[in-house]
């Protein structure tokens, strides 16, 4: 009989034992285990850290992951530098500053040429005690004439015209078609030869009335003018 109740006793304790066991299995949390990460999270992670590379990339000029350059975008003041004669300064050969030739320290004639036919000659001379320059081409303007002849761009020289005090400087002028194709002819008695400045339209100074032959000279819509020449070679077959 002790034996009876002695395994019964057994019995029950392995019974407990094993209710035990199960709890544990089923119903304890492990709280220190990490959750596993989904699809979605590591591309939003990848999309933050790539775009904060290639913030840090542009600022300082680099390359983007792909390795496609990246421009800087943290300069919108920046413009390129003028140059001297944007500025409207220029040096000359010994370090002195260069003037424009105008009215005030040339003189200037206008003469008629036999060959080619149609033809003015304008002649610019420094009597200046200073070099001066002479950029594009004259301004014309005969008698009251409401337009500007235009230059012919084939003529214009690769460096702007320096004279040194008493040397010259020369423009042809094309008076009217030899052909008689030019319209609205007529016969002007009184030339204004104007200068331009380092700019192109702006006034280089005073400008220059040089005579013309008493009986005038003819022109029609044809009028147009070389740009300034350093040597009268340049324009004495336009």
């Amino acid at each position: 009989m002790r034996h009876i109740r002695l395994l019964a006793a057994t019995g029950t304790a392995v019974t407990a034992l094993a209710l035990t066991a199960c709890g544990t299995a089923g119903g304890t949390r492990d709280e220190g285990a990490s959750r596993p990460t989904t699809p979605a999270a590591s591309a939003e992670k990848a999309a933050s850290g790539k775009a904060a590379a290639e913030t840090s990339q542009a600022a300082t000029g680099g390359r983007t992951g792909n390795g496609r350059p990246v421009a800087r975008t943290h300069a919108p003041d920046a413009r390129p530098s003028a140059s001297p004669t944007a500025r409207g300064t220029r040096t000359g050969t010994a370090g002195g500053s260069v003037v424009l030739c105008n009215g005030a320290n040339t003189t200037v004639t206008a003469q008629p040429l036999a060959r080619p036919l149609n033809h003015l000659l304008i002649t610019v001379k420094n009597t200046g005690g200073k070099t001066c320059e002479l950029p594009y081409y004259p301004v014309l303007r005969f008698d009251q004439m409401q337009w500007v002849p235009q230059a012919d761009r084939d003529t214009q020289p690769q460096a702007v015209v320096s004279l040194a005090p008493g040397e010259s400087g020369y423009a042809g002028v094309l008076l009217s078609s030899a052909d008689g194709s030019g319209t609205g002819g007529m016969t002007a008695r009184k030339l204004t030869v104007g200068f331009q400045g380092l700019t192109p339209n702006s006034s280089g100074g005073p400008s220059a009335t040089p005579s013309l032959p008493a009986k005038g000279v003819y022109y029609d819509s044809s009028l147009k003018v070389t740009y300034w020449q350093q040597d009268l070679d340049a324009i004495a077959g336009w």
